[in-house]
């Protein structure tokens, strides 16, 4: 599995994990900054593979 798919799993994982608890806004962020990350790596590795 792909680094970058598993981030992506990781950032939604968080951000239901910050909608169902408490501690809500500080995990939905860190959710969202790992769904980005996630994303530009695999955008990179894509764009890095055809070349």
């Amino acid at each position: 599995m792909p680094t970058w798919l598993i981030l992506i799993l990781v950032g939604v994982v968080l951000v239901i994990l910050g909608v169902a608890t408490n501690i809500g806004q500080f995990l939905i962020w860190i959710g969202v900054i790992v769904l980005v990350v996630s994303l530009i790596l695999g955008l990179v590795g894509r764009g890095r593979a055809r070349v």
